[in-house]
């Protein structure tokens, strides 16, 4: 659920800060805005991924990476990141920026998530404790199973995830 305190960085195609949105009426208008995407590996490489919580306005239900959010106005993006993963997923980790890119999905109920993701890596060994107003399950899975799983059955994943994960998985090193 989205609050009226709840406000996004609306930013210009540079990512130079233009003014400030409630949340969910720039989803709706589909307004230019800064967000993070955070891919964790453990040392078997496996992606920690979450299933966003059943409630969540948008793309609910759905598998994606990490963690991923929007920075609140005045906050840097790597400190906006680190809070994140641990009001999220209960997790403190070293976290890199390996690069952004900017995309624009239509979502479900006429909303469009329009956004320049910055995307951060990190590793992860251990449990998370994710917050259940967020996350509804999680699980560790292996780049193949995760591309099989993208090819034949994307509408499991969310958008930005299904658009990030190749280029995510390639900077990092990845290349199987």
């Amino acid at each position: 659920m989205s609050f009226p305190e709840e406000q996004v960085i609306l930013v210009d195609a540079n990512d130079l800060e233009i003014g400030r949105a409630e949340k969910m009426e720039a989803h709706i208008q589909g307004w230019l805005h800064r967000a993070f995407s955070i891919f964790l590996f453990n040392s078997n490489n496996e992606l920690l991924l979450h299933r966003r919580a059943d409630h969540k306005y948008h793309s609910a239900g759905l598998w994606t990476n990490t963690c991923c959010s929007h920075p609140r106005p005045g906050e840097m993006i790597r400190d906006a990141a680190d809070r994140r993963l641990f009001e999220e997923m209960g997790i403190k980790t070293p976290i890199t920026k390996l690069f952004h890119f900017t995309y624009r999905a239509e979502l479900e109920g006429g909303l469009t998530e329009h956004e320049f993701d910055h995307v951060f890596i990190g590793r992860f060994d251990g449990v998370p404790l994710p917050n259940p107003n967020e996350v509804s399950n999680w699980k560790y899975l292996d780049i193949p199973t995760i591309r099989k799983e993208l090819a034949l059955e994307p509408y499991r994943y969310t958008s930005w995830f299904r658009i990030c994960f190749d280029e995510a998985i390639n900077r990092a090193g990845f290349n199987l």
